[in-house]
């Protein structure tokens, strides 16, 4: 074993701290892939695994519908790296169904009950934000639509309080308070800006405005119970927490301006997050933008379904033109002034590019999202492919976006376009 300073310890067997779900997988010779193909793949995780960034790992992919990689490896707590603070007494396997927090990738979950709103004939897109919520309409914000929220052209990135405390994210009328108060010079919707948490809470309280539930409540009805998911909560109960994957602050101390632009997106000390997430008090509430607990395989699950034009095991959950509407281009390719980096984005949804993107080489057609650095999911149509690939390694070391491009690159090479 070797263990560098702030990474975890990584056996020289991995496959003692591999699990593979058999029953789960089928030959991938049935999806127009091969053996080789999905070895390759997971050769690129066990890369990254091999960092020392990454505590645990577990990855879903579906092929036309079908299983044919569902694997774990590493711990879901416990080999903790050096600078990790908090006492554990166990040293837990990742499971292939373990929960994870997905972070930033809830953002796509959470958009798709809005557009059920849409098709429920109780939202507009188009309508403005004041007319669902009308103290919000102020302050520069009176013309913002629900689209340019869920676009991140609505010009209220960030947040309104100059380092607020994390204990802020659990005190949801606070932060709608905050948000409704605030002030912006950019509510034209013409300058896209990656909003990390302002959104989620404002598209959640539509959702609860409009029906007179939770938004908690909104995702088990309308996504979670559908598709049969033990998961997929905001938060987590406390009869799934024992079983639940902590996450950790793995990997170099991030430089300037690297630092300083994770703090700007996300409102907090990035260093802070991993041991937040890991506390009662932020599995206890719904943060919409950012706390979706689920399994690989339910997320894979969701993206399938979309694939499907919203239907699951027999189940409508959305109209296909629900599915259409909510992952066209909501604008071009832009350098997100938030993120730094060129993206595009629909109503809810990260987008792929012909070159390279969040979801590997040659993905134009590809939607999904990123949660908090390292986690991916996706769906591909012209590969007919769903994927989940969480973990719990937040890091902003060196190494870890090419071992992370590595993984999205090998998945892409290995399962060929089926639909040019």
């Amino acid at each position: 074993m070797f263990k560098r300073t702030n990474h975890i310890t990584v056996p020289k067997q991995l496959g003692s701290v591999t699990q593979i779900d058999t029953q789960a997988e089928i030959s991938p010779y049935d999806v127009s892939m091969t053996r080789d193909n999905v070895e390759a793949i997971w050769n690129s995780v066990e890369s990254f695994y091999k960092t020392g960034l990454q505590p645990g790992m577990t990855m879903v992919i579906r092929r036309q519908g079908e299983i044919v990689l569902k694997r774990a490896i590493g711990h879901a707590r416990g080999n903790a790296p050096a600078n990790h603070s908090e006492q554990e007494t166990a040293i837990i396997p990742m499971q292939p169904d373990t929960p994870i927090c997905l972070f930033s990738a809830s953002k796509a979950i959470t958009a798709m009950l809005v557009h059920k709103l849409v098709e429920l004939g109780q939202v507009d897109l188009n309508e403005r934000v004041a007319t669902y919520i009308p103290e919000f309409g102020c302050n520069g914000k009176e013309n913002i639509t629900v689209s340019q929220v869920l676009s991140h052209r609505a010009g209220i990135p960030i947040i309104p309080m100059k380092n607020p405390h994390p204990s802020l994210m659990f005190k949801w009328d606070s932060v709608i308070d905050l948000i409704n108060s605030g002030y912006t010079s950019q509510g034209d919707g013409r300058t896209q800006a990656y909003h990390a948490i302002v959104g989620g809470y404002v598209l959640g309280e539509i959702i609860q405005r409009v029906t007179g539930k939770s938004v908690a409540q909104a995702l088990a009805d309308f996504i979670a119970k559908p598709l049969g998911a033990k998961y997929l909560t905001y938060g987590l109960p406390a009869k799934h927490r024992d079983s639940a994957a902590f996450n950790y602050s793995t990997g170099a101390t991030p430089p300037f301006p690297i630092n300083a632009l994770a703090k700007r997106a996300l409102n907090i000390d990035f260093e802070k997050i991993a041991s937040i997430s890991n506390t009662d008090d932020f599995m206890n509430v719904a943060i919409p933008a950012g706390n979706i607990y689920g399994t690989a395989d339910e997320v894979s699950r969701f993206y399938q379904m979309m694939l499907d034009g919203g239907s699951y095991n027999g189940k409508q959950l959305f109209e296909a033109e629900t599915i259409r509407n909510a992952i066209r281009p909501a604008g071009p390719l832009t350098v997100d002034r938030t993120l730094m980096i060129p993206i595009r984005f629909s109503n809810g949804f990260m987008l792929g590019e012909n070159l390279f993107s969040l979801f590997g080489i040659k993905a134009k057609k590809a939607y999904g999202h990123l949660g908090l650095i390292n986690i991916v999911s996706w769906a591909d149509p012209a590969r007919e492919l769903s994927v989940a690939f969480l973990n719990t390694g937040k890091s902003l070391d060196a190494r870890s976006v090419p071992a992370l491009g590595k993984v999205l690159a090998s998945v892409s090479q290995n399962c060929s376009i089926l639909h040019p």
